[in-house]
């Protein structure tokens, strides 16, 4: 392969001189080695294939190394062998940024569902808890009821009760204990000052 490259740049190297020599007043003898040298050049270039230009461009740029440090360098890509899906590309949008509320309802209420007891925690009065637990349950009934597709609706209903009651034994776990009463003791200055006693 090298034996080859020096050749073909000293036929290279040769033609730039009969150009460099045609600008200056050649003669018909040069002219025709010129164009001989150019005629097999491009026979040179239209033997190489297609397939074997692309094998020496990628040879030529791990050499280099641009495929150094790929996103995907030793991985499996994703999503290849799968089947076809027409939806792919929304998916990876919701997917690659994280978007919620979007989706069809039996996945959503998975997920609400998972979320539910942290959603109950923050609230703060028993009525706040069982609404957000009949309007979920609600939910999940129409959800059961519609025939639009898509994953079936297997987010079983909450016991409102049962859920109430694990919302007051979270609740009451996690109070803050009550401060014990300070001991009488000695008191500091600044309070013998503030009430005027020593």
């Amino acid at each position: 392969m090298n034996a080859e490259n020096n050749a073909f740049r000293r036929k290279l190297e040769r033609g730039a001189e009969l150009r460099a020599i045609r600008g200056w007043g050649g003669n018909a003898e040069e002219d025709a080695e010129l164009e001989a040298a150019d005629a097999e050049e491009r026979e040179k270039r239209r033997k190489v294939d297609d397939a074997a230009r692309v094998e020496y461009l990628i040879r030529d740029a791990m050499n280099q190394g641009k495929f150094d440090n790929l996103k995907y360098a030793g991985k499996p890509i994703p999503g290849l062998g799968e089947h076809y899906d027409p939806d792919w590309w929304v998916k990876g949008l919701i997917q690659r940024e994280r978007l919620s509320g979007i989706g069809p309802p039996a996945i959503l209420l998975r997920i609400e569902d998972s979320e539910l007891d942290a959603k109950l925690d923050q609230q703060y009065t028993e009525k706040q808890v069982r609404d957000i637990l009949e309007d979920f349950n609600k939910r999940v009934i129409e959800a059961r009821r519609q025939l639009q597709g898509g994953p079936p609706v297997i987010t079983k209903l909450r016991d409102v009760d049962a859920d109430v009651e694990k919302w007051r034994e979270r609740r009451a776990a996690a109070a803050p204990p009550e401060p014990e009463p300070e001991p009488p003791g000695k008191r500091t200055w600044w309070q013998r000052l503030w009430n005027g006693s020593g």
